[in-house]
């Protein structure tokens, strides 16, 4: 190495701060890096693709700690891609979240008393969009600052007029193709927001209700009857049935015959089905099928009559009775006290705990309601969904999460796909004056007179086609053809169902599309992503799901601001697993601040010391500690590989962090300062590793913590960005076991002499004169300098004698250490220390004895736990006598 790299070296040492601040550098590192192209991807690029779209956060929300985690493994995986040759797209956007950012304008538009009908459906949407353009998109901003390497000129929005055109595309060819269907079905419905939601937008939580027990029929014990229970009791007055078991003995002579209905009058029939449970209450259950799913499918089967007692606003209606016009609760009492009146109820328990599904978006409980609406018909695209998957074209990690997803595609419902909002993708069927309907595509024009269907499409329905409709879809693009299929989707395993089930189906029914196909090889796998990583859910050091709703939750941002945004992706990093959840807390993101620091100083001080990365010497020419370092790193960059490529973030993390600190910090540091101290030769060598292996470490941390690797990296090598440095790659070396076995053994016996230091109450600083008898034997002969050092030990002079010894058992013999401690030792210490030792040696050696003497016990042990047994006396006997020939030394010197 010339001595004007390692001036430079130097140099650059100068530059950097006296310590790592990320708030002084994040934010303009990240900047640079937009500015310098680096994130940019190339459509006409040769280089092989590696594509991500980013799962698009609503345009309402803001980074919370499950976007951080999402978003840093994702930023992981591209930056090493990138740094490994790829031609990288990961692509951002938002999601319109059609309910969420109706709601917020709508609340707006509330605090000056007006509603959305005071401006009309055209009005209101521009209103929206001023919404979107002045406070949505607040994640971006936030995005910067954990750093996502995202290529922001391709930045897209789901109702982005391109994004719009693809919509009405898939809706259109679906529709031809009998897919989409118009039927009046059961939903879950909110009176608040007046539509229906979806099931991903409907959190169940417990809630003291009451268990009401009502007589239906005649109040005669001797004439027809039958007694139900109910949590609502105001459905009953859309009852049309009474179900039992069939095979209930009780009620066998009373299926088929008819019932009197307390309030409406009518007669409604006894029916028998499977669904009962004739152990569950009296083995009877009333039918409302237009507002309990379970009803409703046994109403489709015995085609009963499907009364609808609510309207939008989940007031009670067209029943005819004085119930009419009351909200579901008021009426739930009202009706309650009538059939008290009445003598129909039977029994009352209060509370009665039960599971009530609620909005959650407006936090009311929901209504399940019989309604008209659009349904995709998703028995063909499921199938095709889980086929992807069995054939092994898109692959999930974990496999454990196959499971669920065959659990959940091979059992797949229709999938509602019509709400009755403003904001979102109006649905492109149009009605002509005498009932036609027609769907009209993105390049075509209803006829004069027809009228548009008032509904918008579920969220849902845009984003499923994300990963296609953000590279030009329908058109057949240049990004269609280098970067589709994607190659990883990174998302949580509790939305497997929800998105990823919905992009696989519309992937593959477009899979054969000219502009899908377009440059690709014949038999192309038909998906839109070739793996699925699901990681598992933040929660905190106790274990609890973050919720804002319960106050339980850090926001990211917080801990970007007070330890860094390197100390949060390395948080969030290290503990990911495929699959399983992650609690974490500030002691964790405190620690990673650490270790960050720990890397910052040590590269600092390797840079002073003129540390550079250049050729490696012959490895003849280099020191058991060089060769080690070499080899570990070696070992741990081969590791790192295999962990990322099978997506154990964590394990790679752990890797990295423990070399980083135990290996190179604590260790090879220290051994280098004394290869610095000896001639010029073997400190330039020293220099060149050191260089070597901090310039490979950095470049393997860097996906992990982009901002402090770039800074020192830069300072280390000189170069223009880490971003675009290549990644490390195998040096071809065979690995040096004796130099293994030599380092290990030294840093043994230096450990144990720590170790007795400590005991002694010695100070670092206090050095001790010693001999090390038996080091040629152990062929640590060439690293005796590096073991006086570190174990701050000096040459036996004159006069020498051993008032302590310590033996240290290695991997080959054993060395003794004597040591003159005369004037450095606390002999009452010691002899403290040694009676410790002592008591636990007599007590291992009087345990071991009384099994070998216990002539039951060795006749049933094996041979092999017997001669463990005589191998732990034969030590705690040299023990025994060991320490007690040391405590006879001390006492004689006392």
């Amino acid at each position: 190495m010339t001595s004007t790299a390692s001036e430079n070296s130097r140099n650059r040492a100068d530059a950097l701060p006296k310590s790592w601040n990320p708030g002084e550098v994040e934010a303009e590192l990240y900047e640079r890096w937009v500015a310098a192209g680096y994130f940019t991807a190339r459509a006409d690029s040769d280089k092989p693709p590696y594509s991500i779209v980013l799962p698009p956060p609503n345009v309402t929300g803001n980074l919370h700690m499950g976007h951080a985690f999402d978003h840093t493994l994702m930023d992981l995986l591209t930056r090493r891609k990138r740094m490994q040759g790829y031609e990288v797209l990961w692509l951002p956007g938002m999601d319109h979240a059609g309910i969420a950012t109706q709601t917020i304008v709508e609340k707006q538009l509330a605090v000056d008393g007006k509603t959305k009908q005071d401006f009309g459906r055209e009005l209101f949407i521009d209103k929206v969009w001023d919404w979107k353009r002045e406070s949505g998109g607040a994640i971006q901003g936030q995005m910067r600052r954990l750093g996502d390497g995202v290529d922001w000129s391709r930045d897209r929005f789901t109702m982005d007029d391109g994004l719009s055109r693809a919509v009405q595309t898939i809706f259109k060819r679906l529709f031809d193709a009998g897919l989409i269907y118009r039927a009046e079905r059961l939903v879950n419905w909110s009176p608040e927001l007046r539509t229906a939601i979806s099931d991903i937008e409907v959190n169940y939580k417990d809630v003291e209700g009451e268990l009401v027990s009502l007589r239906y029929g005649s109040l005669n014990d001797d004439e027809p009857h039958v007694i139900v229970a109910t949590t609502r009791v105001e459905t009953m007055l859309g009852d049309t049935a009474v179900a039992v078991h069939p095979d209930d003995e009780r009620y066998r002579s009373l299926i088929g015959a008819t019932l009197y209905h307390p309030i409406t009058g009518r007669q409604i029939p006894i029916v028998a089905d499977d669904y009962v449970d004739p152990e569950f209450g009296s083995g009877a259950v009333k039918i409302t099928p237009a507002h309990d799913p379970n009803d409703f499918e046994i109403g489709l089967r015995h085609q009963l009559p499907m009364p609808t007692i609510m309207d939008e606003s989940g007031r009670i209606t067209g029943t005819g009775t004085e119930f009419d016009g009351m909200n579901r609760f008021e009426a739930r009492q009202k009706v309650r006290e009538r059939l008290a009146e009445e003598g129909r109820v039977v029994a009352e328990k209060r509370p009665y705990v039960h599971s009530v599904g609620h909005s959650e978006r407006s936090g009311e409980p929901i209504e399940p309601r019989l309604s008209m609406q659009w349904w995709v018909k998703v028995e063909s695209l499921a199938k095709a969904a889980g086929d992807a998957v069995r054939h092994g074209d898109t692959v999930i990690h974990p496999p454990s999460q196959e499971p669920r997803w065959f659990a959940w595609v091979d059992d797949m419902h229709d999938w509602c796909i019509s709400r009755q909002l403003w904001w979102g993708h109006r649905i492109p069927i149009w009605y002509g004056p005498e009932g036609e309907i027609i769907c009209v595509g993105p390049d075509e024009q209803a006829p004069e007179g027809y009228v548009q269907d008032p509904d918008v499409l579920d969220t849902w329905f845009s984003s499923g086609l994300w990963p296609f409709s953000t590279m030009g879809w329908p058109d057949a693009t240049p990004e269609l053809a280098k970067f589709y299929p994607t190659s990883v989707l990174v998302t949580g395993y509790d939305i497997l169902f929800f998105w990823v089930a919905r992009m696989m189906m519309f992937g593959t029914f477009v899979a054969d599309d000219p502009a899908v196909t377009a440059g690709k090889q014949p038999g192309a796998a038909p998906v839109p992503f070739r793996d699925v990583f699901l990681h598992g859910l933040i929660r905190d050091e106790q274990g609890r799901k973050y919720s804002k709703s319960k106050g339980i939750g850090i926001d990211p941002l917080d801990w970007i601001d007070e330890y860094g945004a390197d100390a949060t992706r390395f948080t969030l990093a290290r503990g990911a697993q495929p699959g399983s959840d992650l609690s974490v807390g500030p002691a964790h993101v405190q620690a990673s601040r650490n270790f960050i620091t720990k890397l910052f100083n040590a590269t600092k001080f390797a840079l002073m010391n003129g540390a550079v990365p250049e050729p490696i010497p012959g490895r003849d020419t280099l020191t058991d500690a060089d060769r080690w370092i070499l080899d570990r790193l070696e070992e741990v960059r081969a590791e790192t590989d295999s962990a990322f490529d099978r997506y154990e973030f964590g394990k790679a993390c752990e890797a990295l962090y423990h070399f980083a600190w135990d290996e190179l910090c604590d260790w090879y540091l220290e051994l280098a300062k004394v290869q610095f101290a000896e001639s010029e030769e073997r400190a330039a060598s020293t220099r060149v590793v050191l260089g070597s292996v901090l310039d490979a470490l950095l470049r393997m941390l860097h996906p992990v913590i982009p901002f402090v690797t770039e800074t020192l990296w830069q300072g280390l090598t000189g170069g223009e960005s880490v971003v675009i440095a290549q990644w490390p790659q195998s040096a071809g070396v065979a690995a040096d076991p004796v130099a293994a076995r030599r380092i290990a053994d030294a840093q043994k016996l230096i450990t144990e002499i720590r170790r007795f230091r400590s005991d002694q109450g010695l100070t670092d600083k206090q050095k001790v004169a010693a001999q090390l008898v038996g080091i040629e034997t152990a062929d640590l002969t060439g690293l005796r300098a590096e073991i006086a050092a570190l174990a701050r030990l000096t040459e036996p002079g004159d006069g020498f004698s051993a008032t302590a010894s310590v033996e240290v058992r290695l991997s080959g013999s054993t060395v003794t250490v004597e040591l003159d401690t005369s004037g450095t030792v606390d002999l009452d210490a010691e002899r403290r220390r040694l009676e410790k030792d002592l008591a636990a040696a007599q007590k291992e050696l009087a345990s071991t004895t009384a099994k070998l003497g216990n002539e039951a016990f060795l006749a049933k042990a094996p041979d092999q736990v017997v001669a463990k047994i005589r191998g732990r006396r034969e030590v705690a006997e040299s023990e025994v006598a060991r320490i007690g020939a040391r405590l006879d030394e001390i006492a004689a010197r006392k």
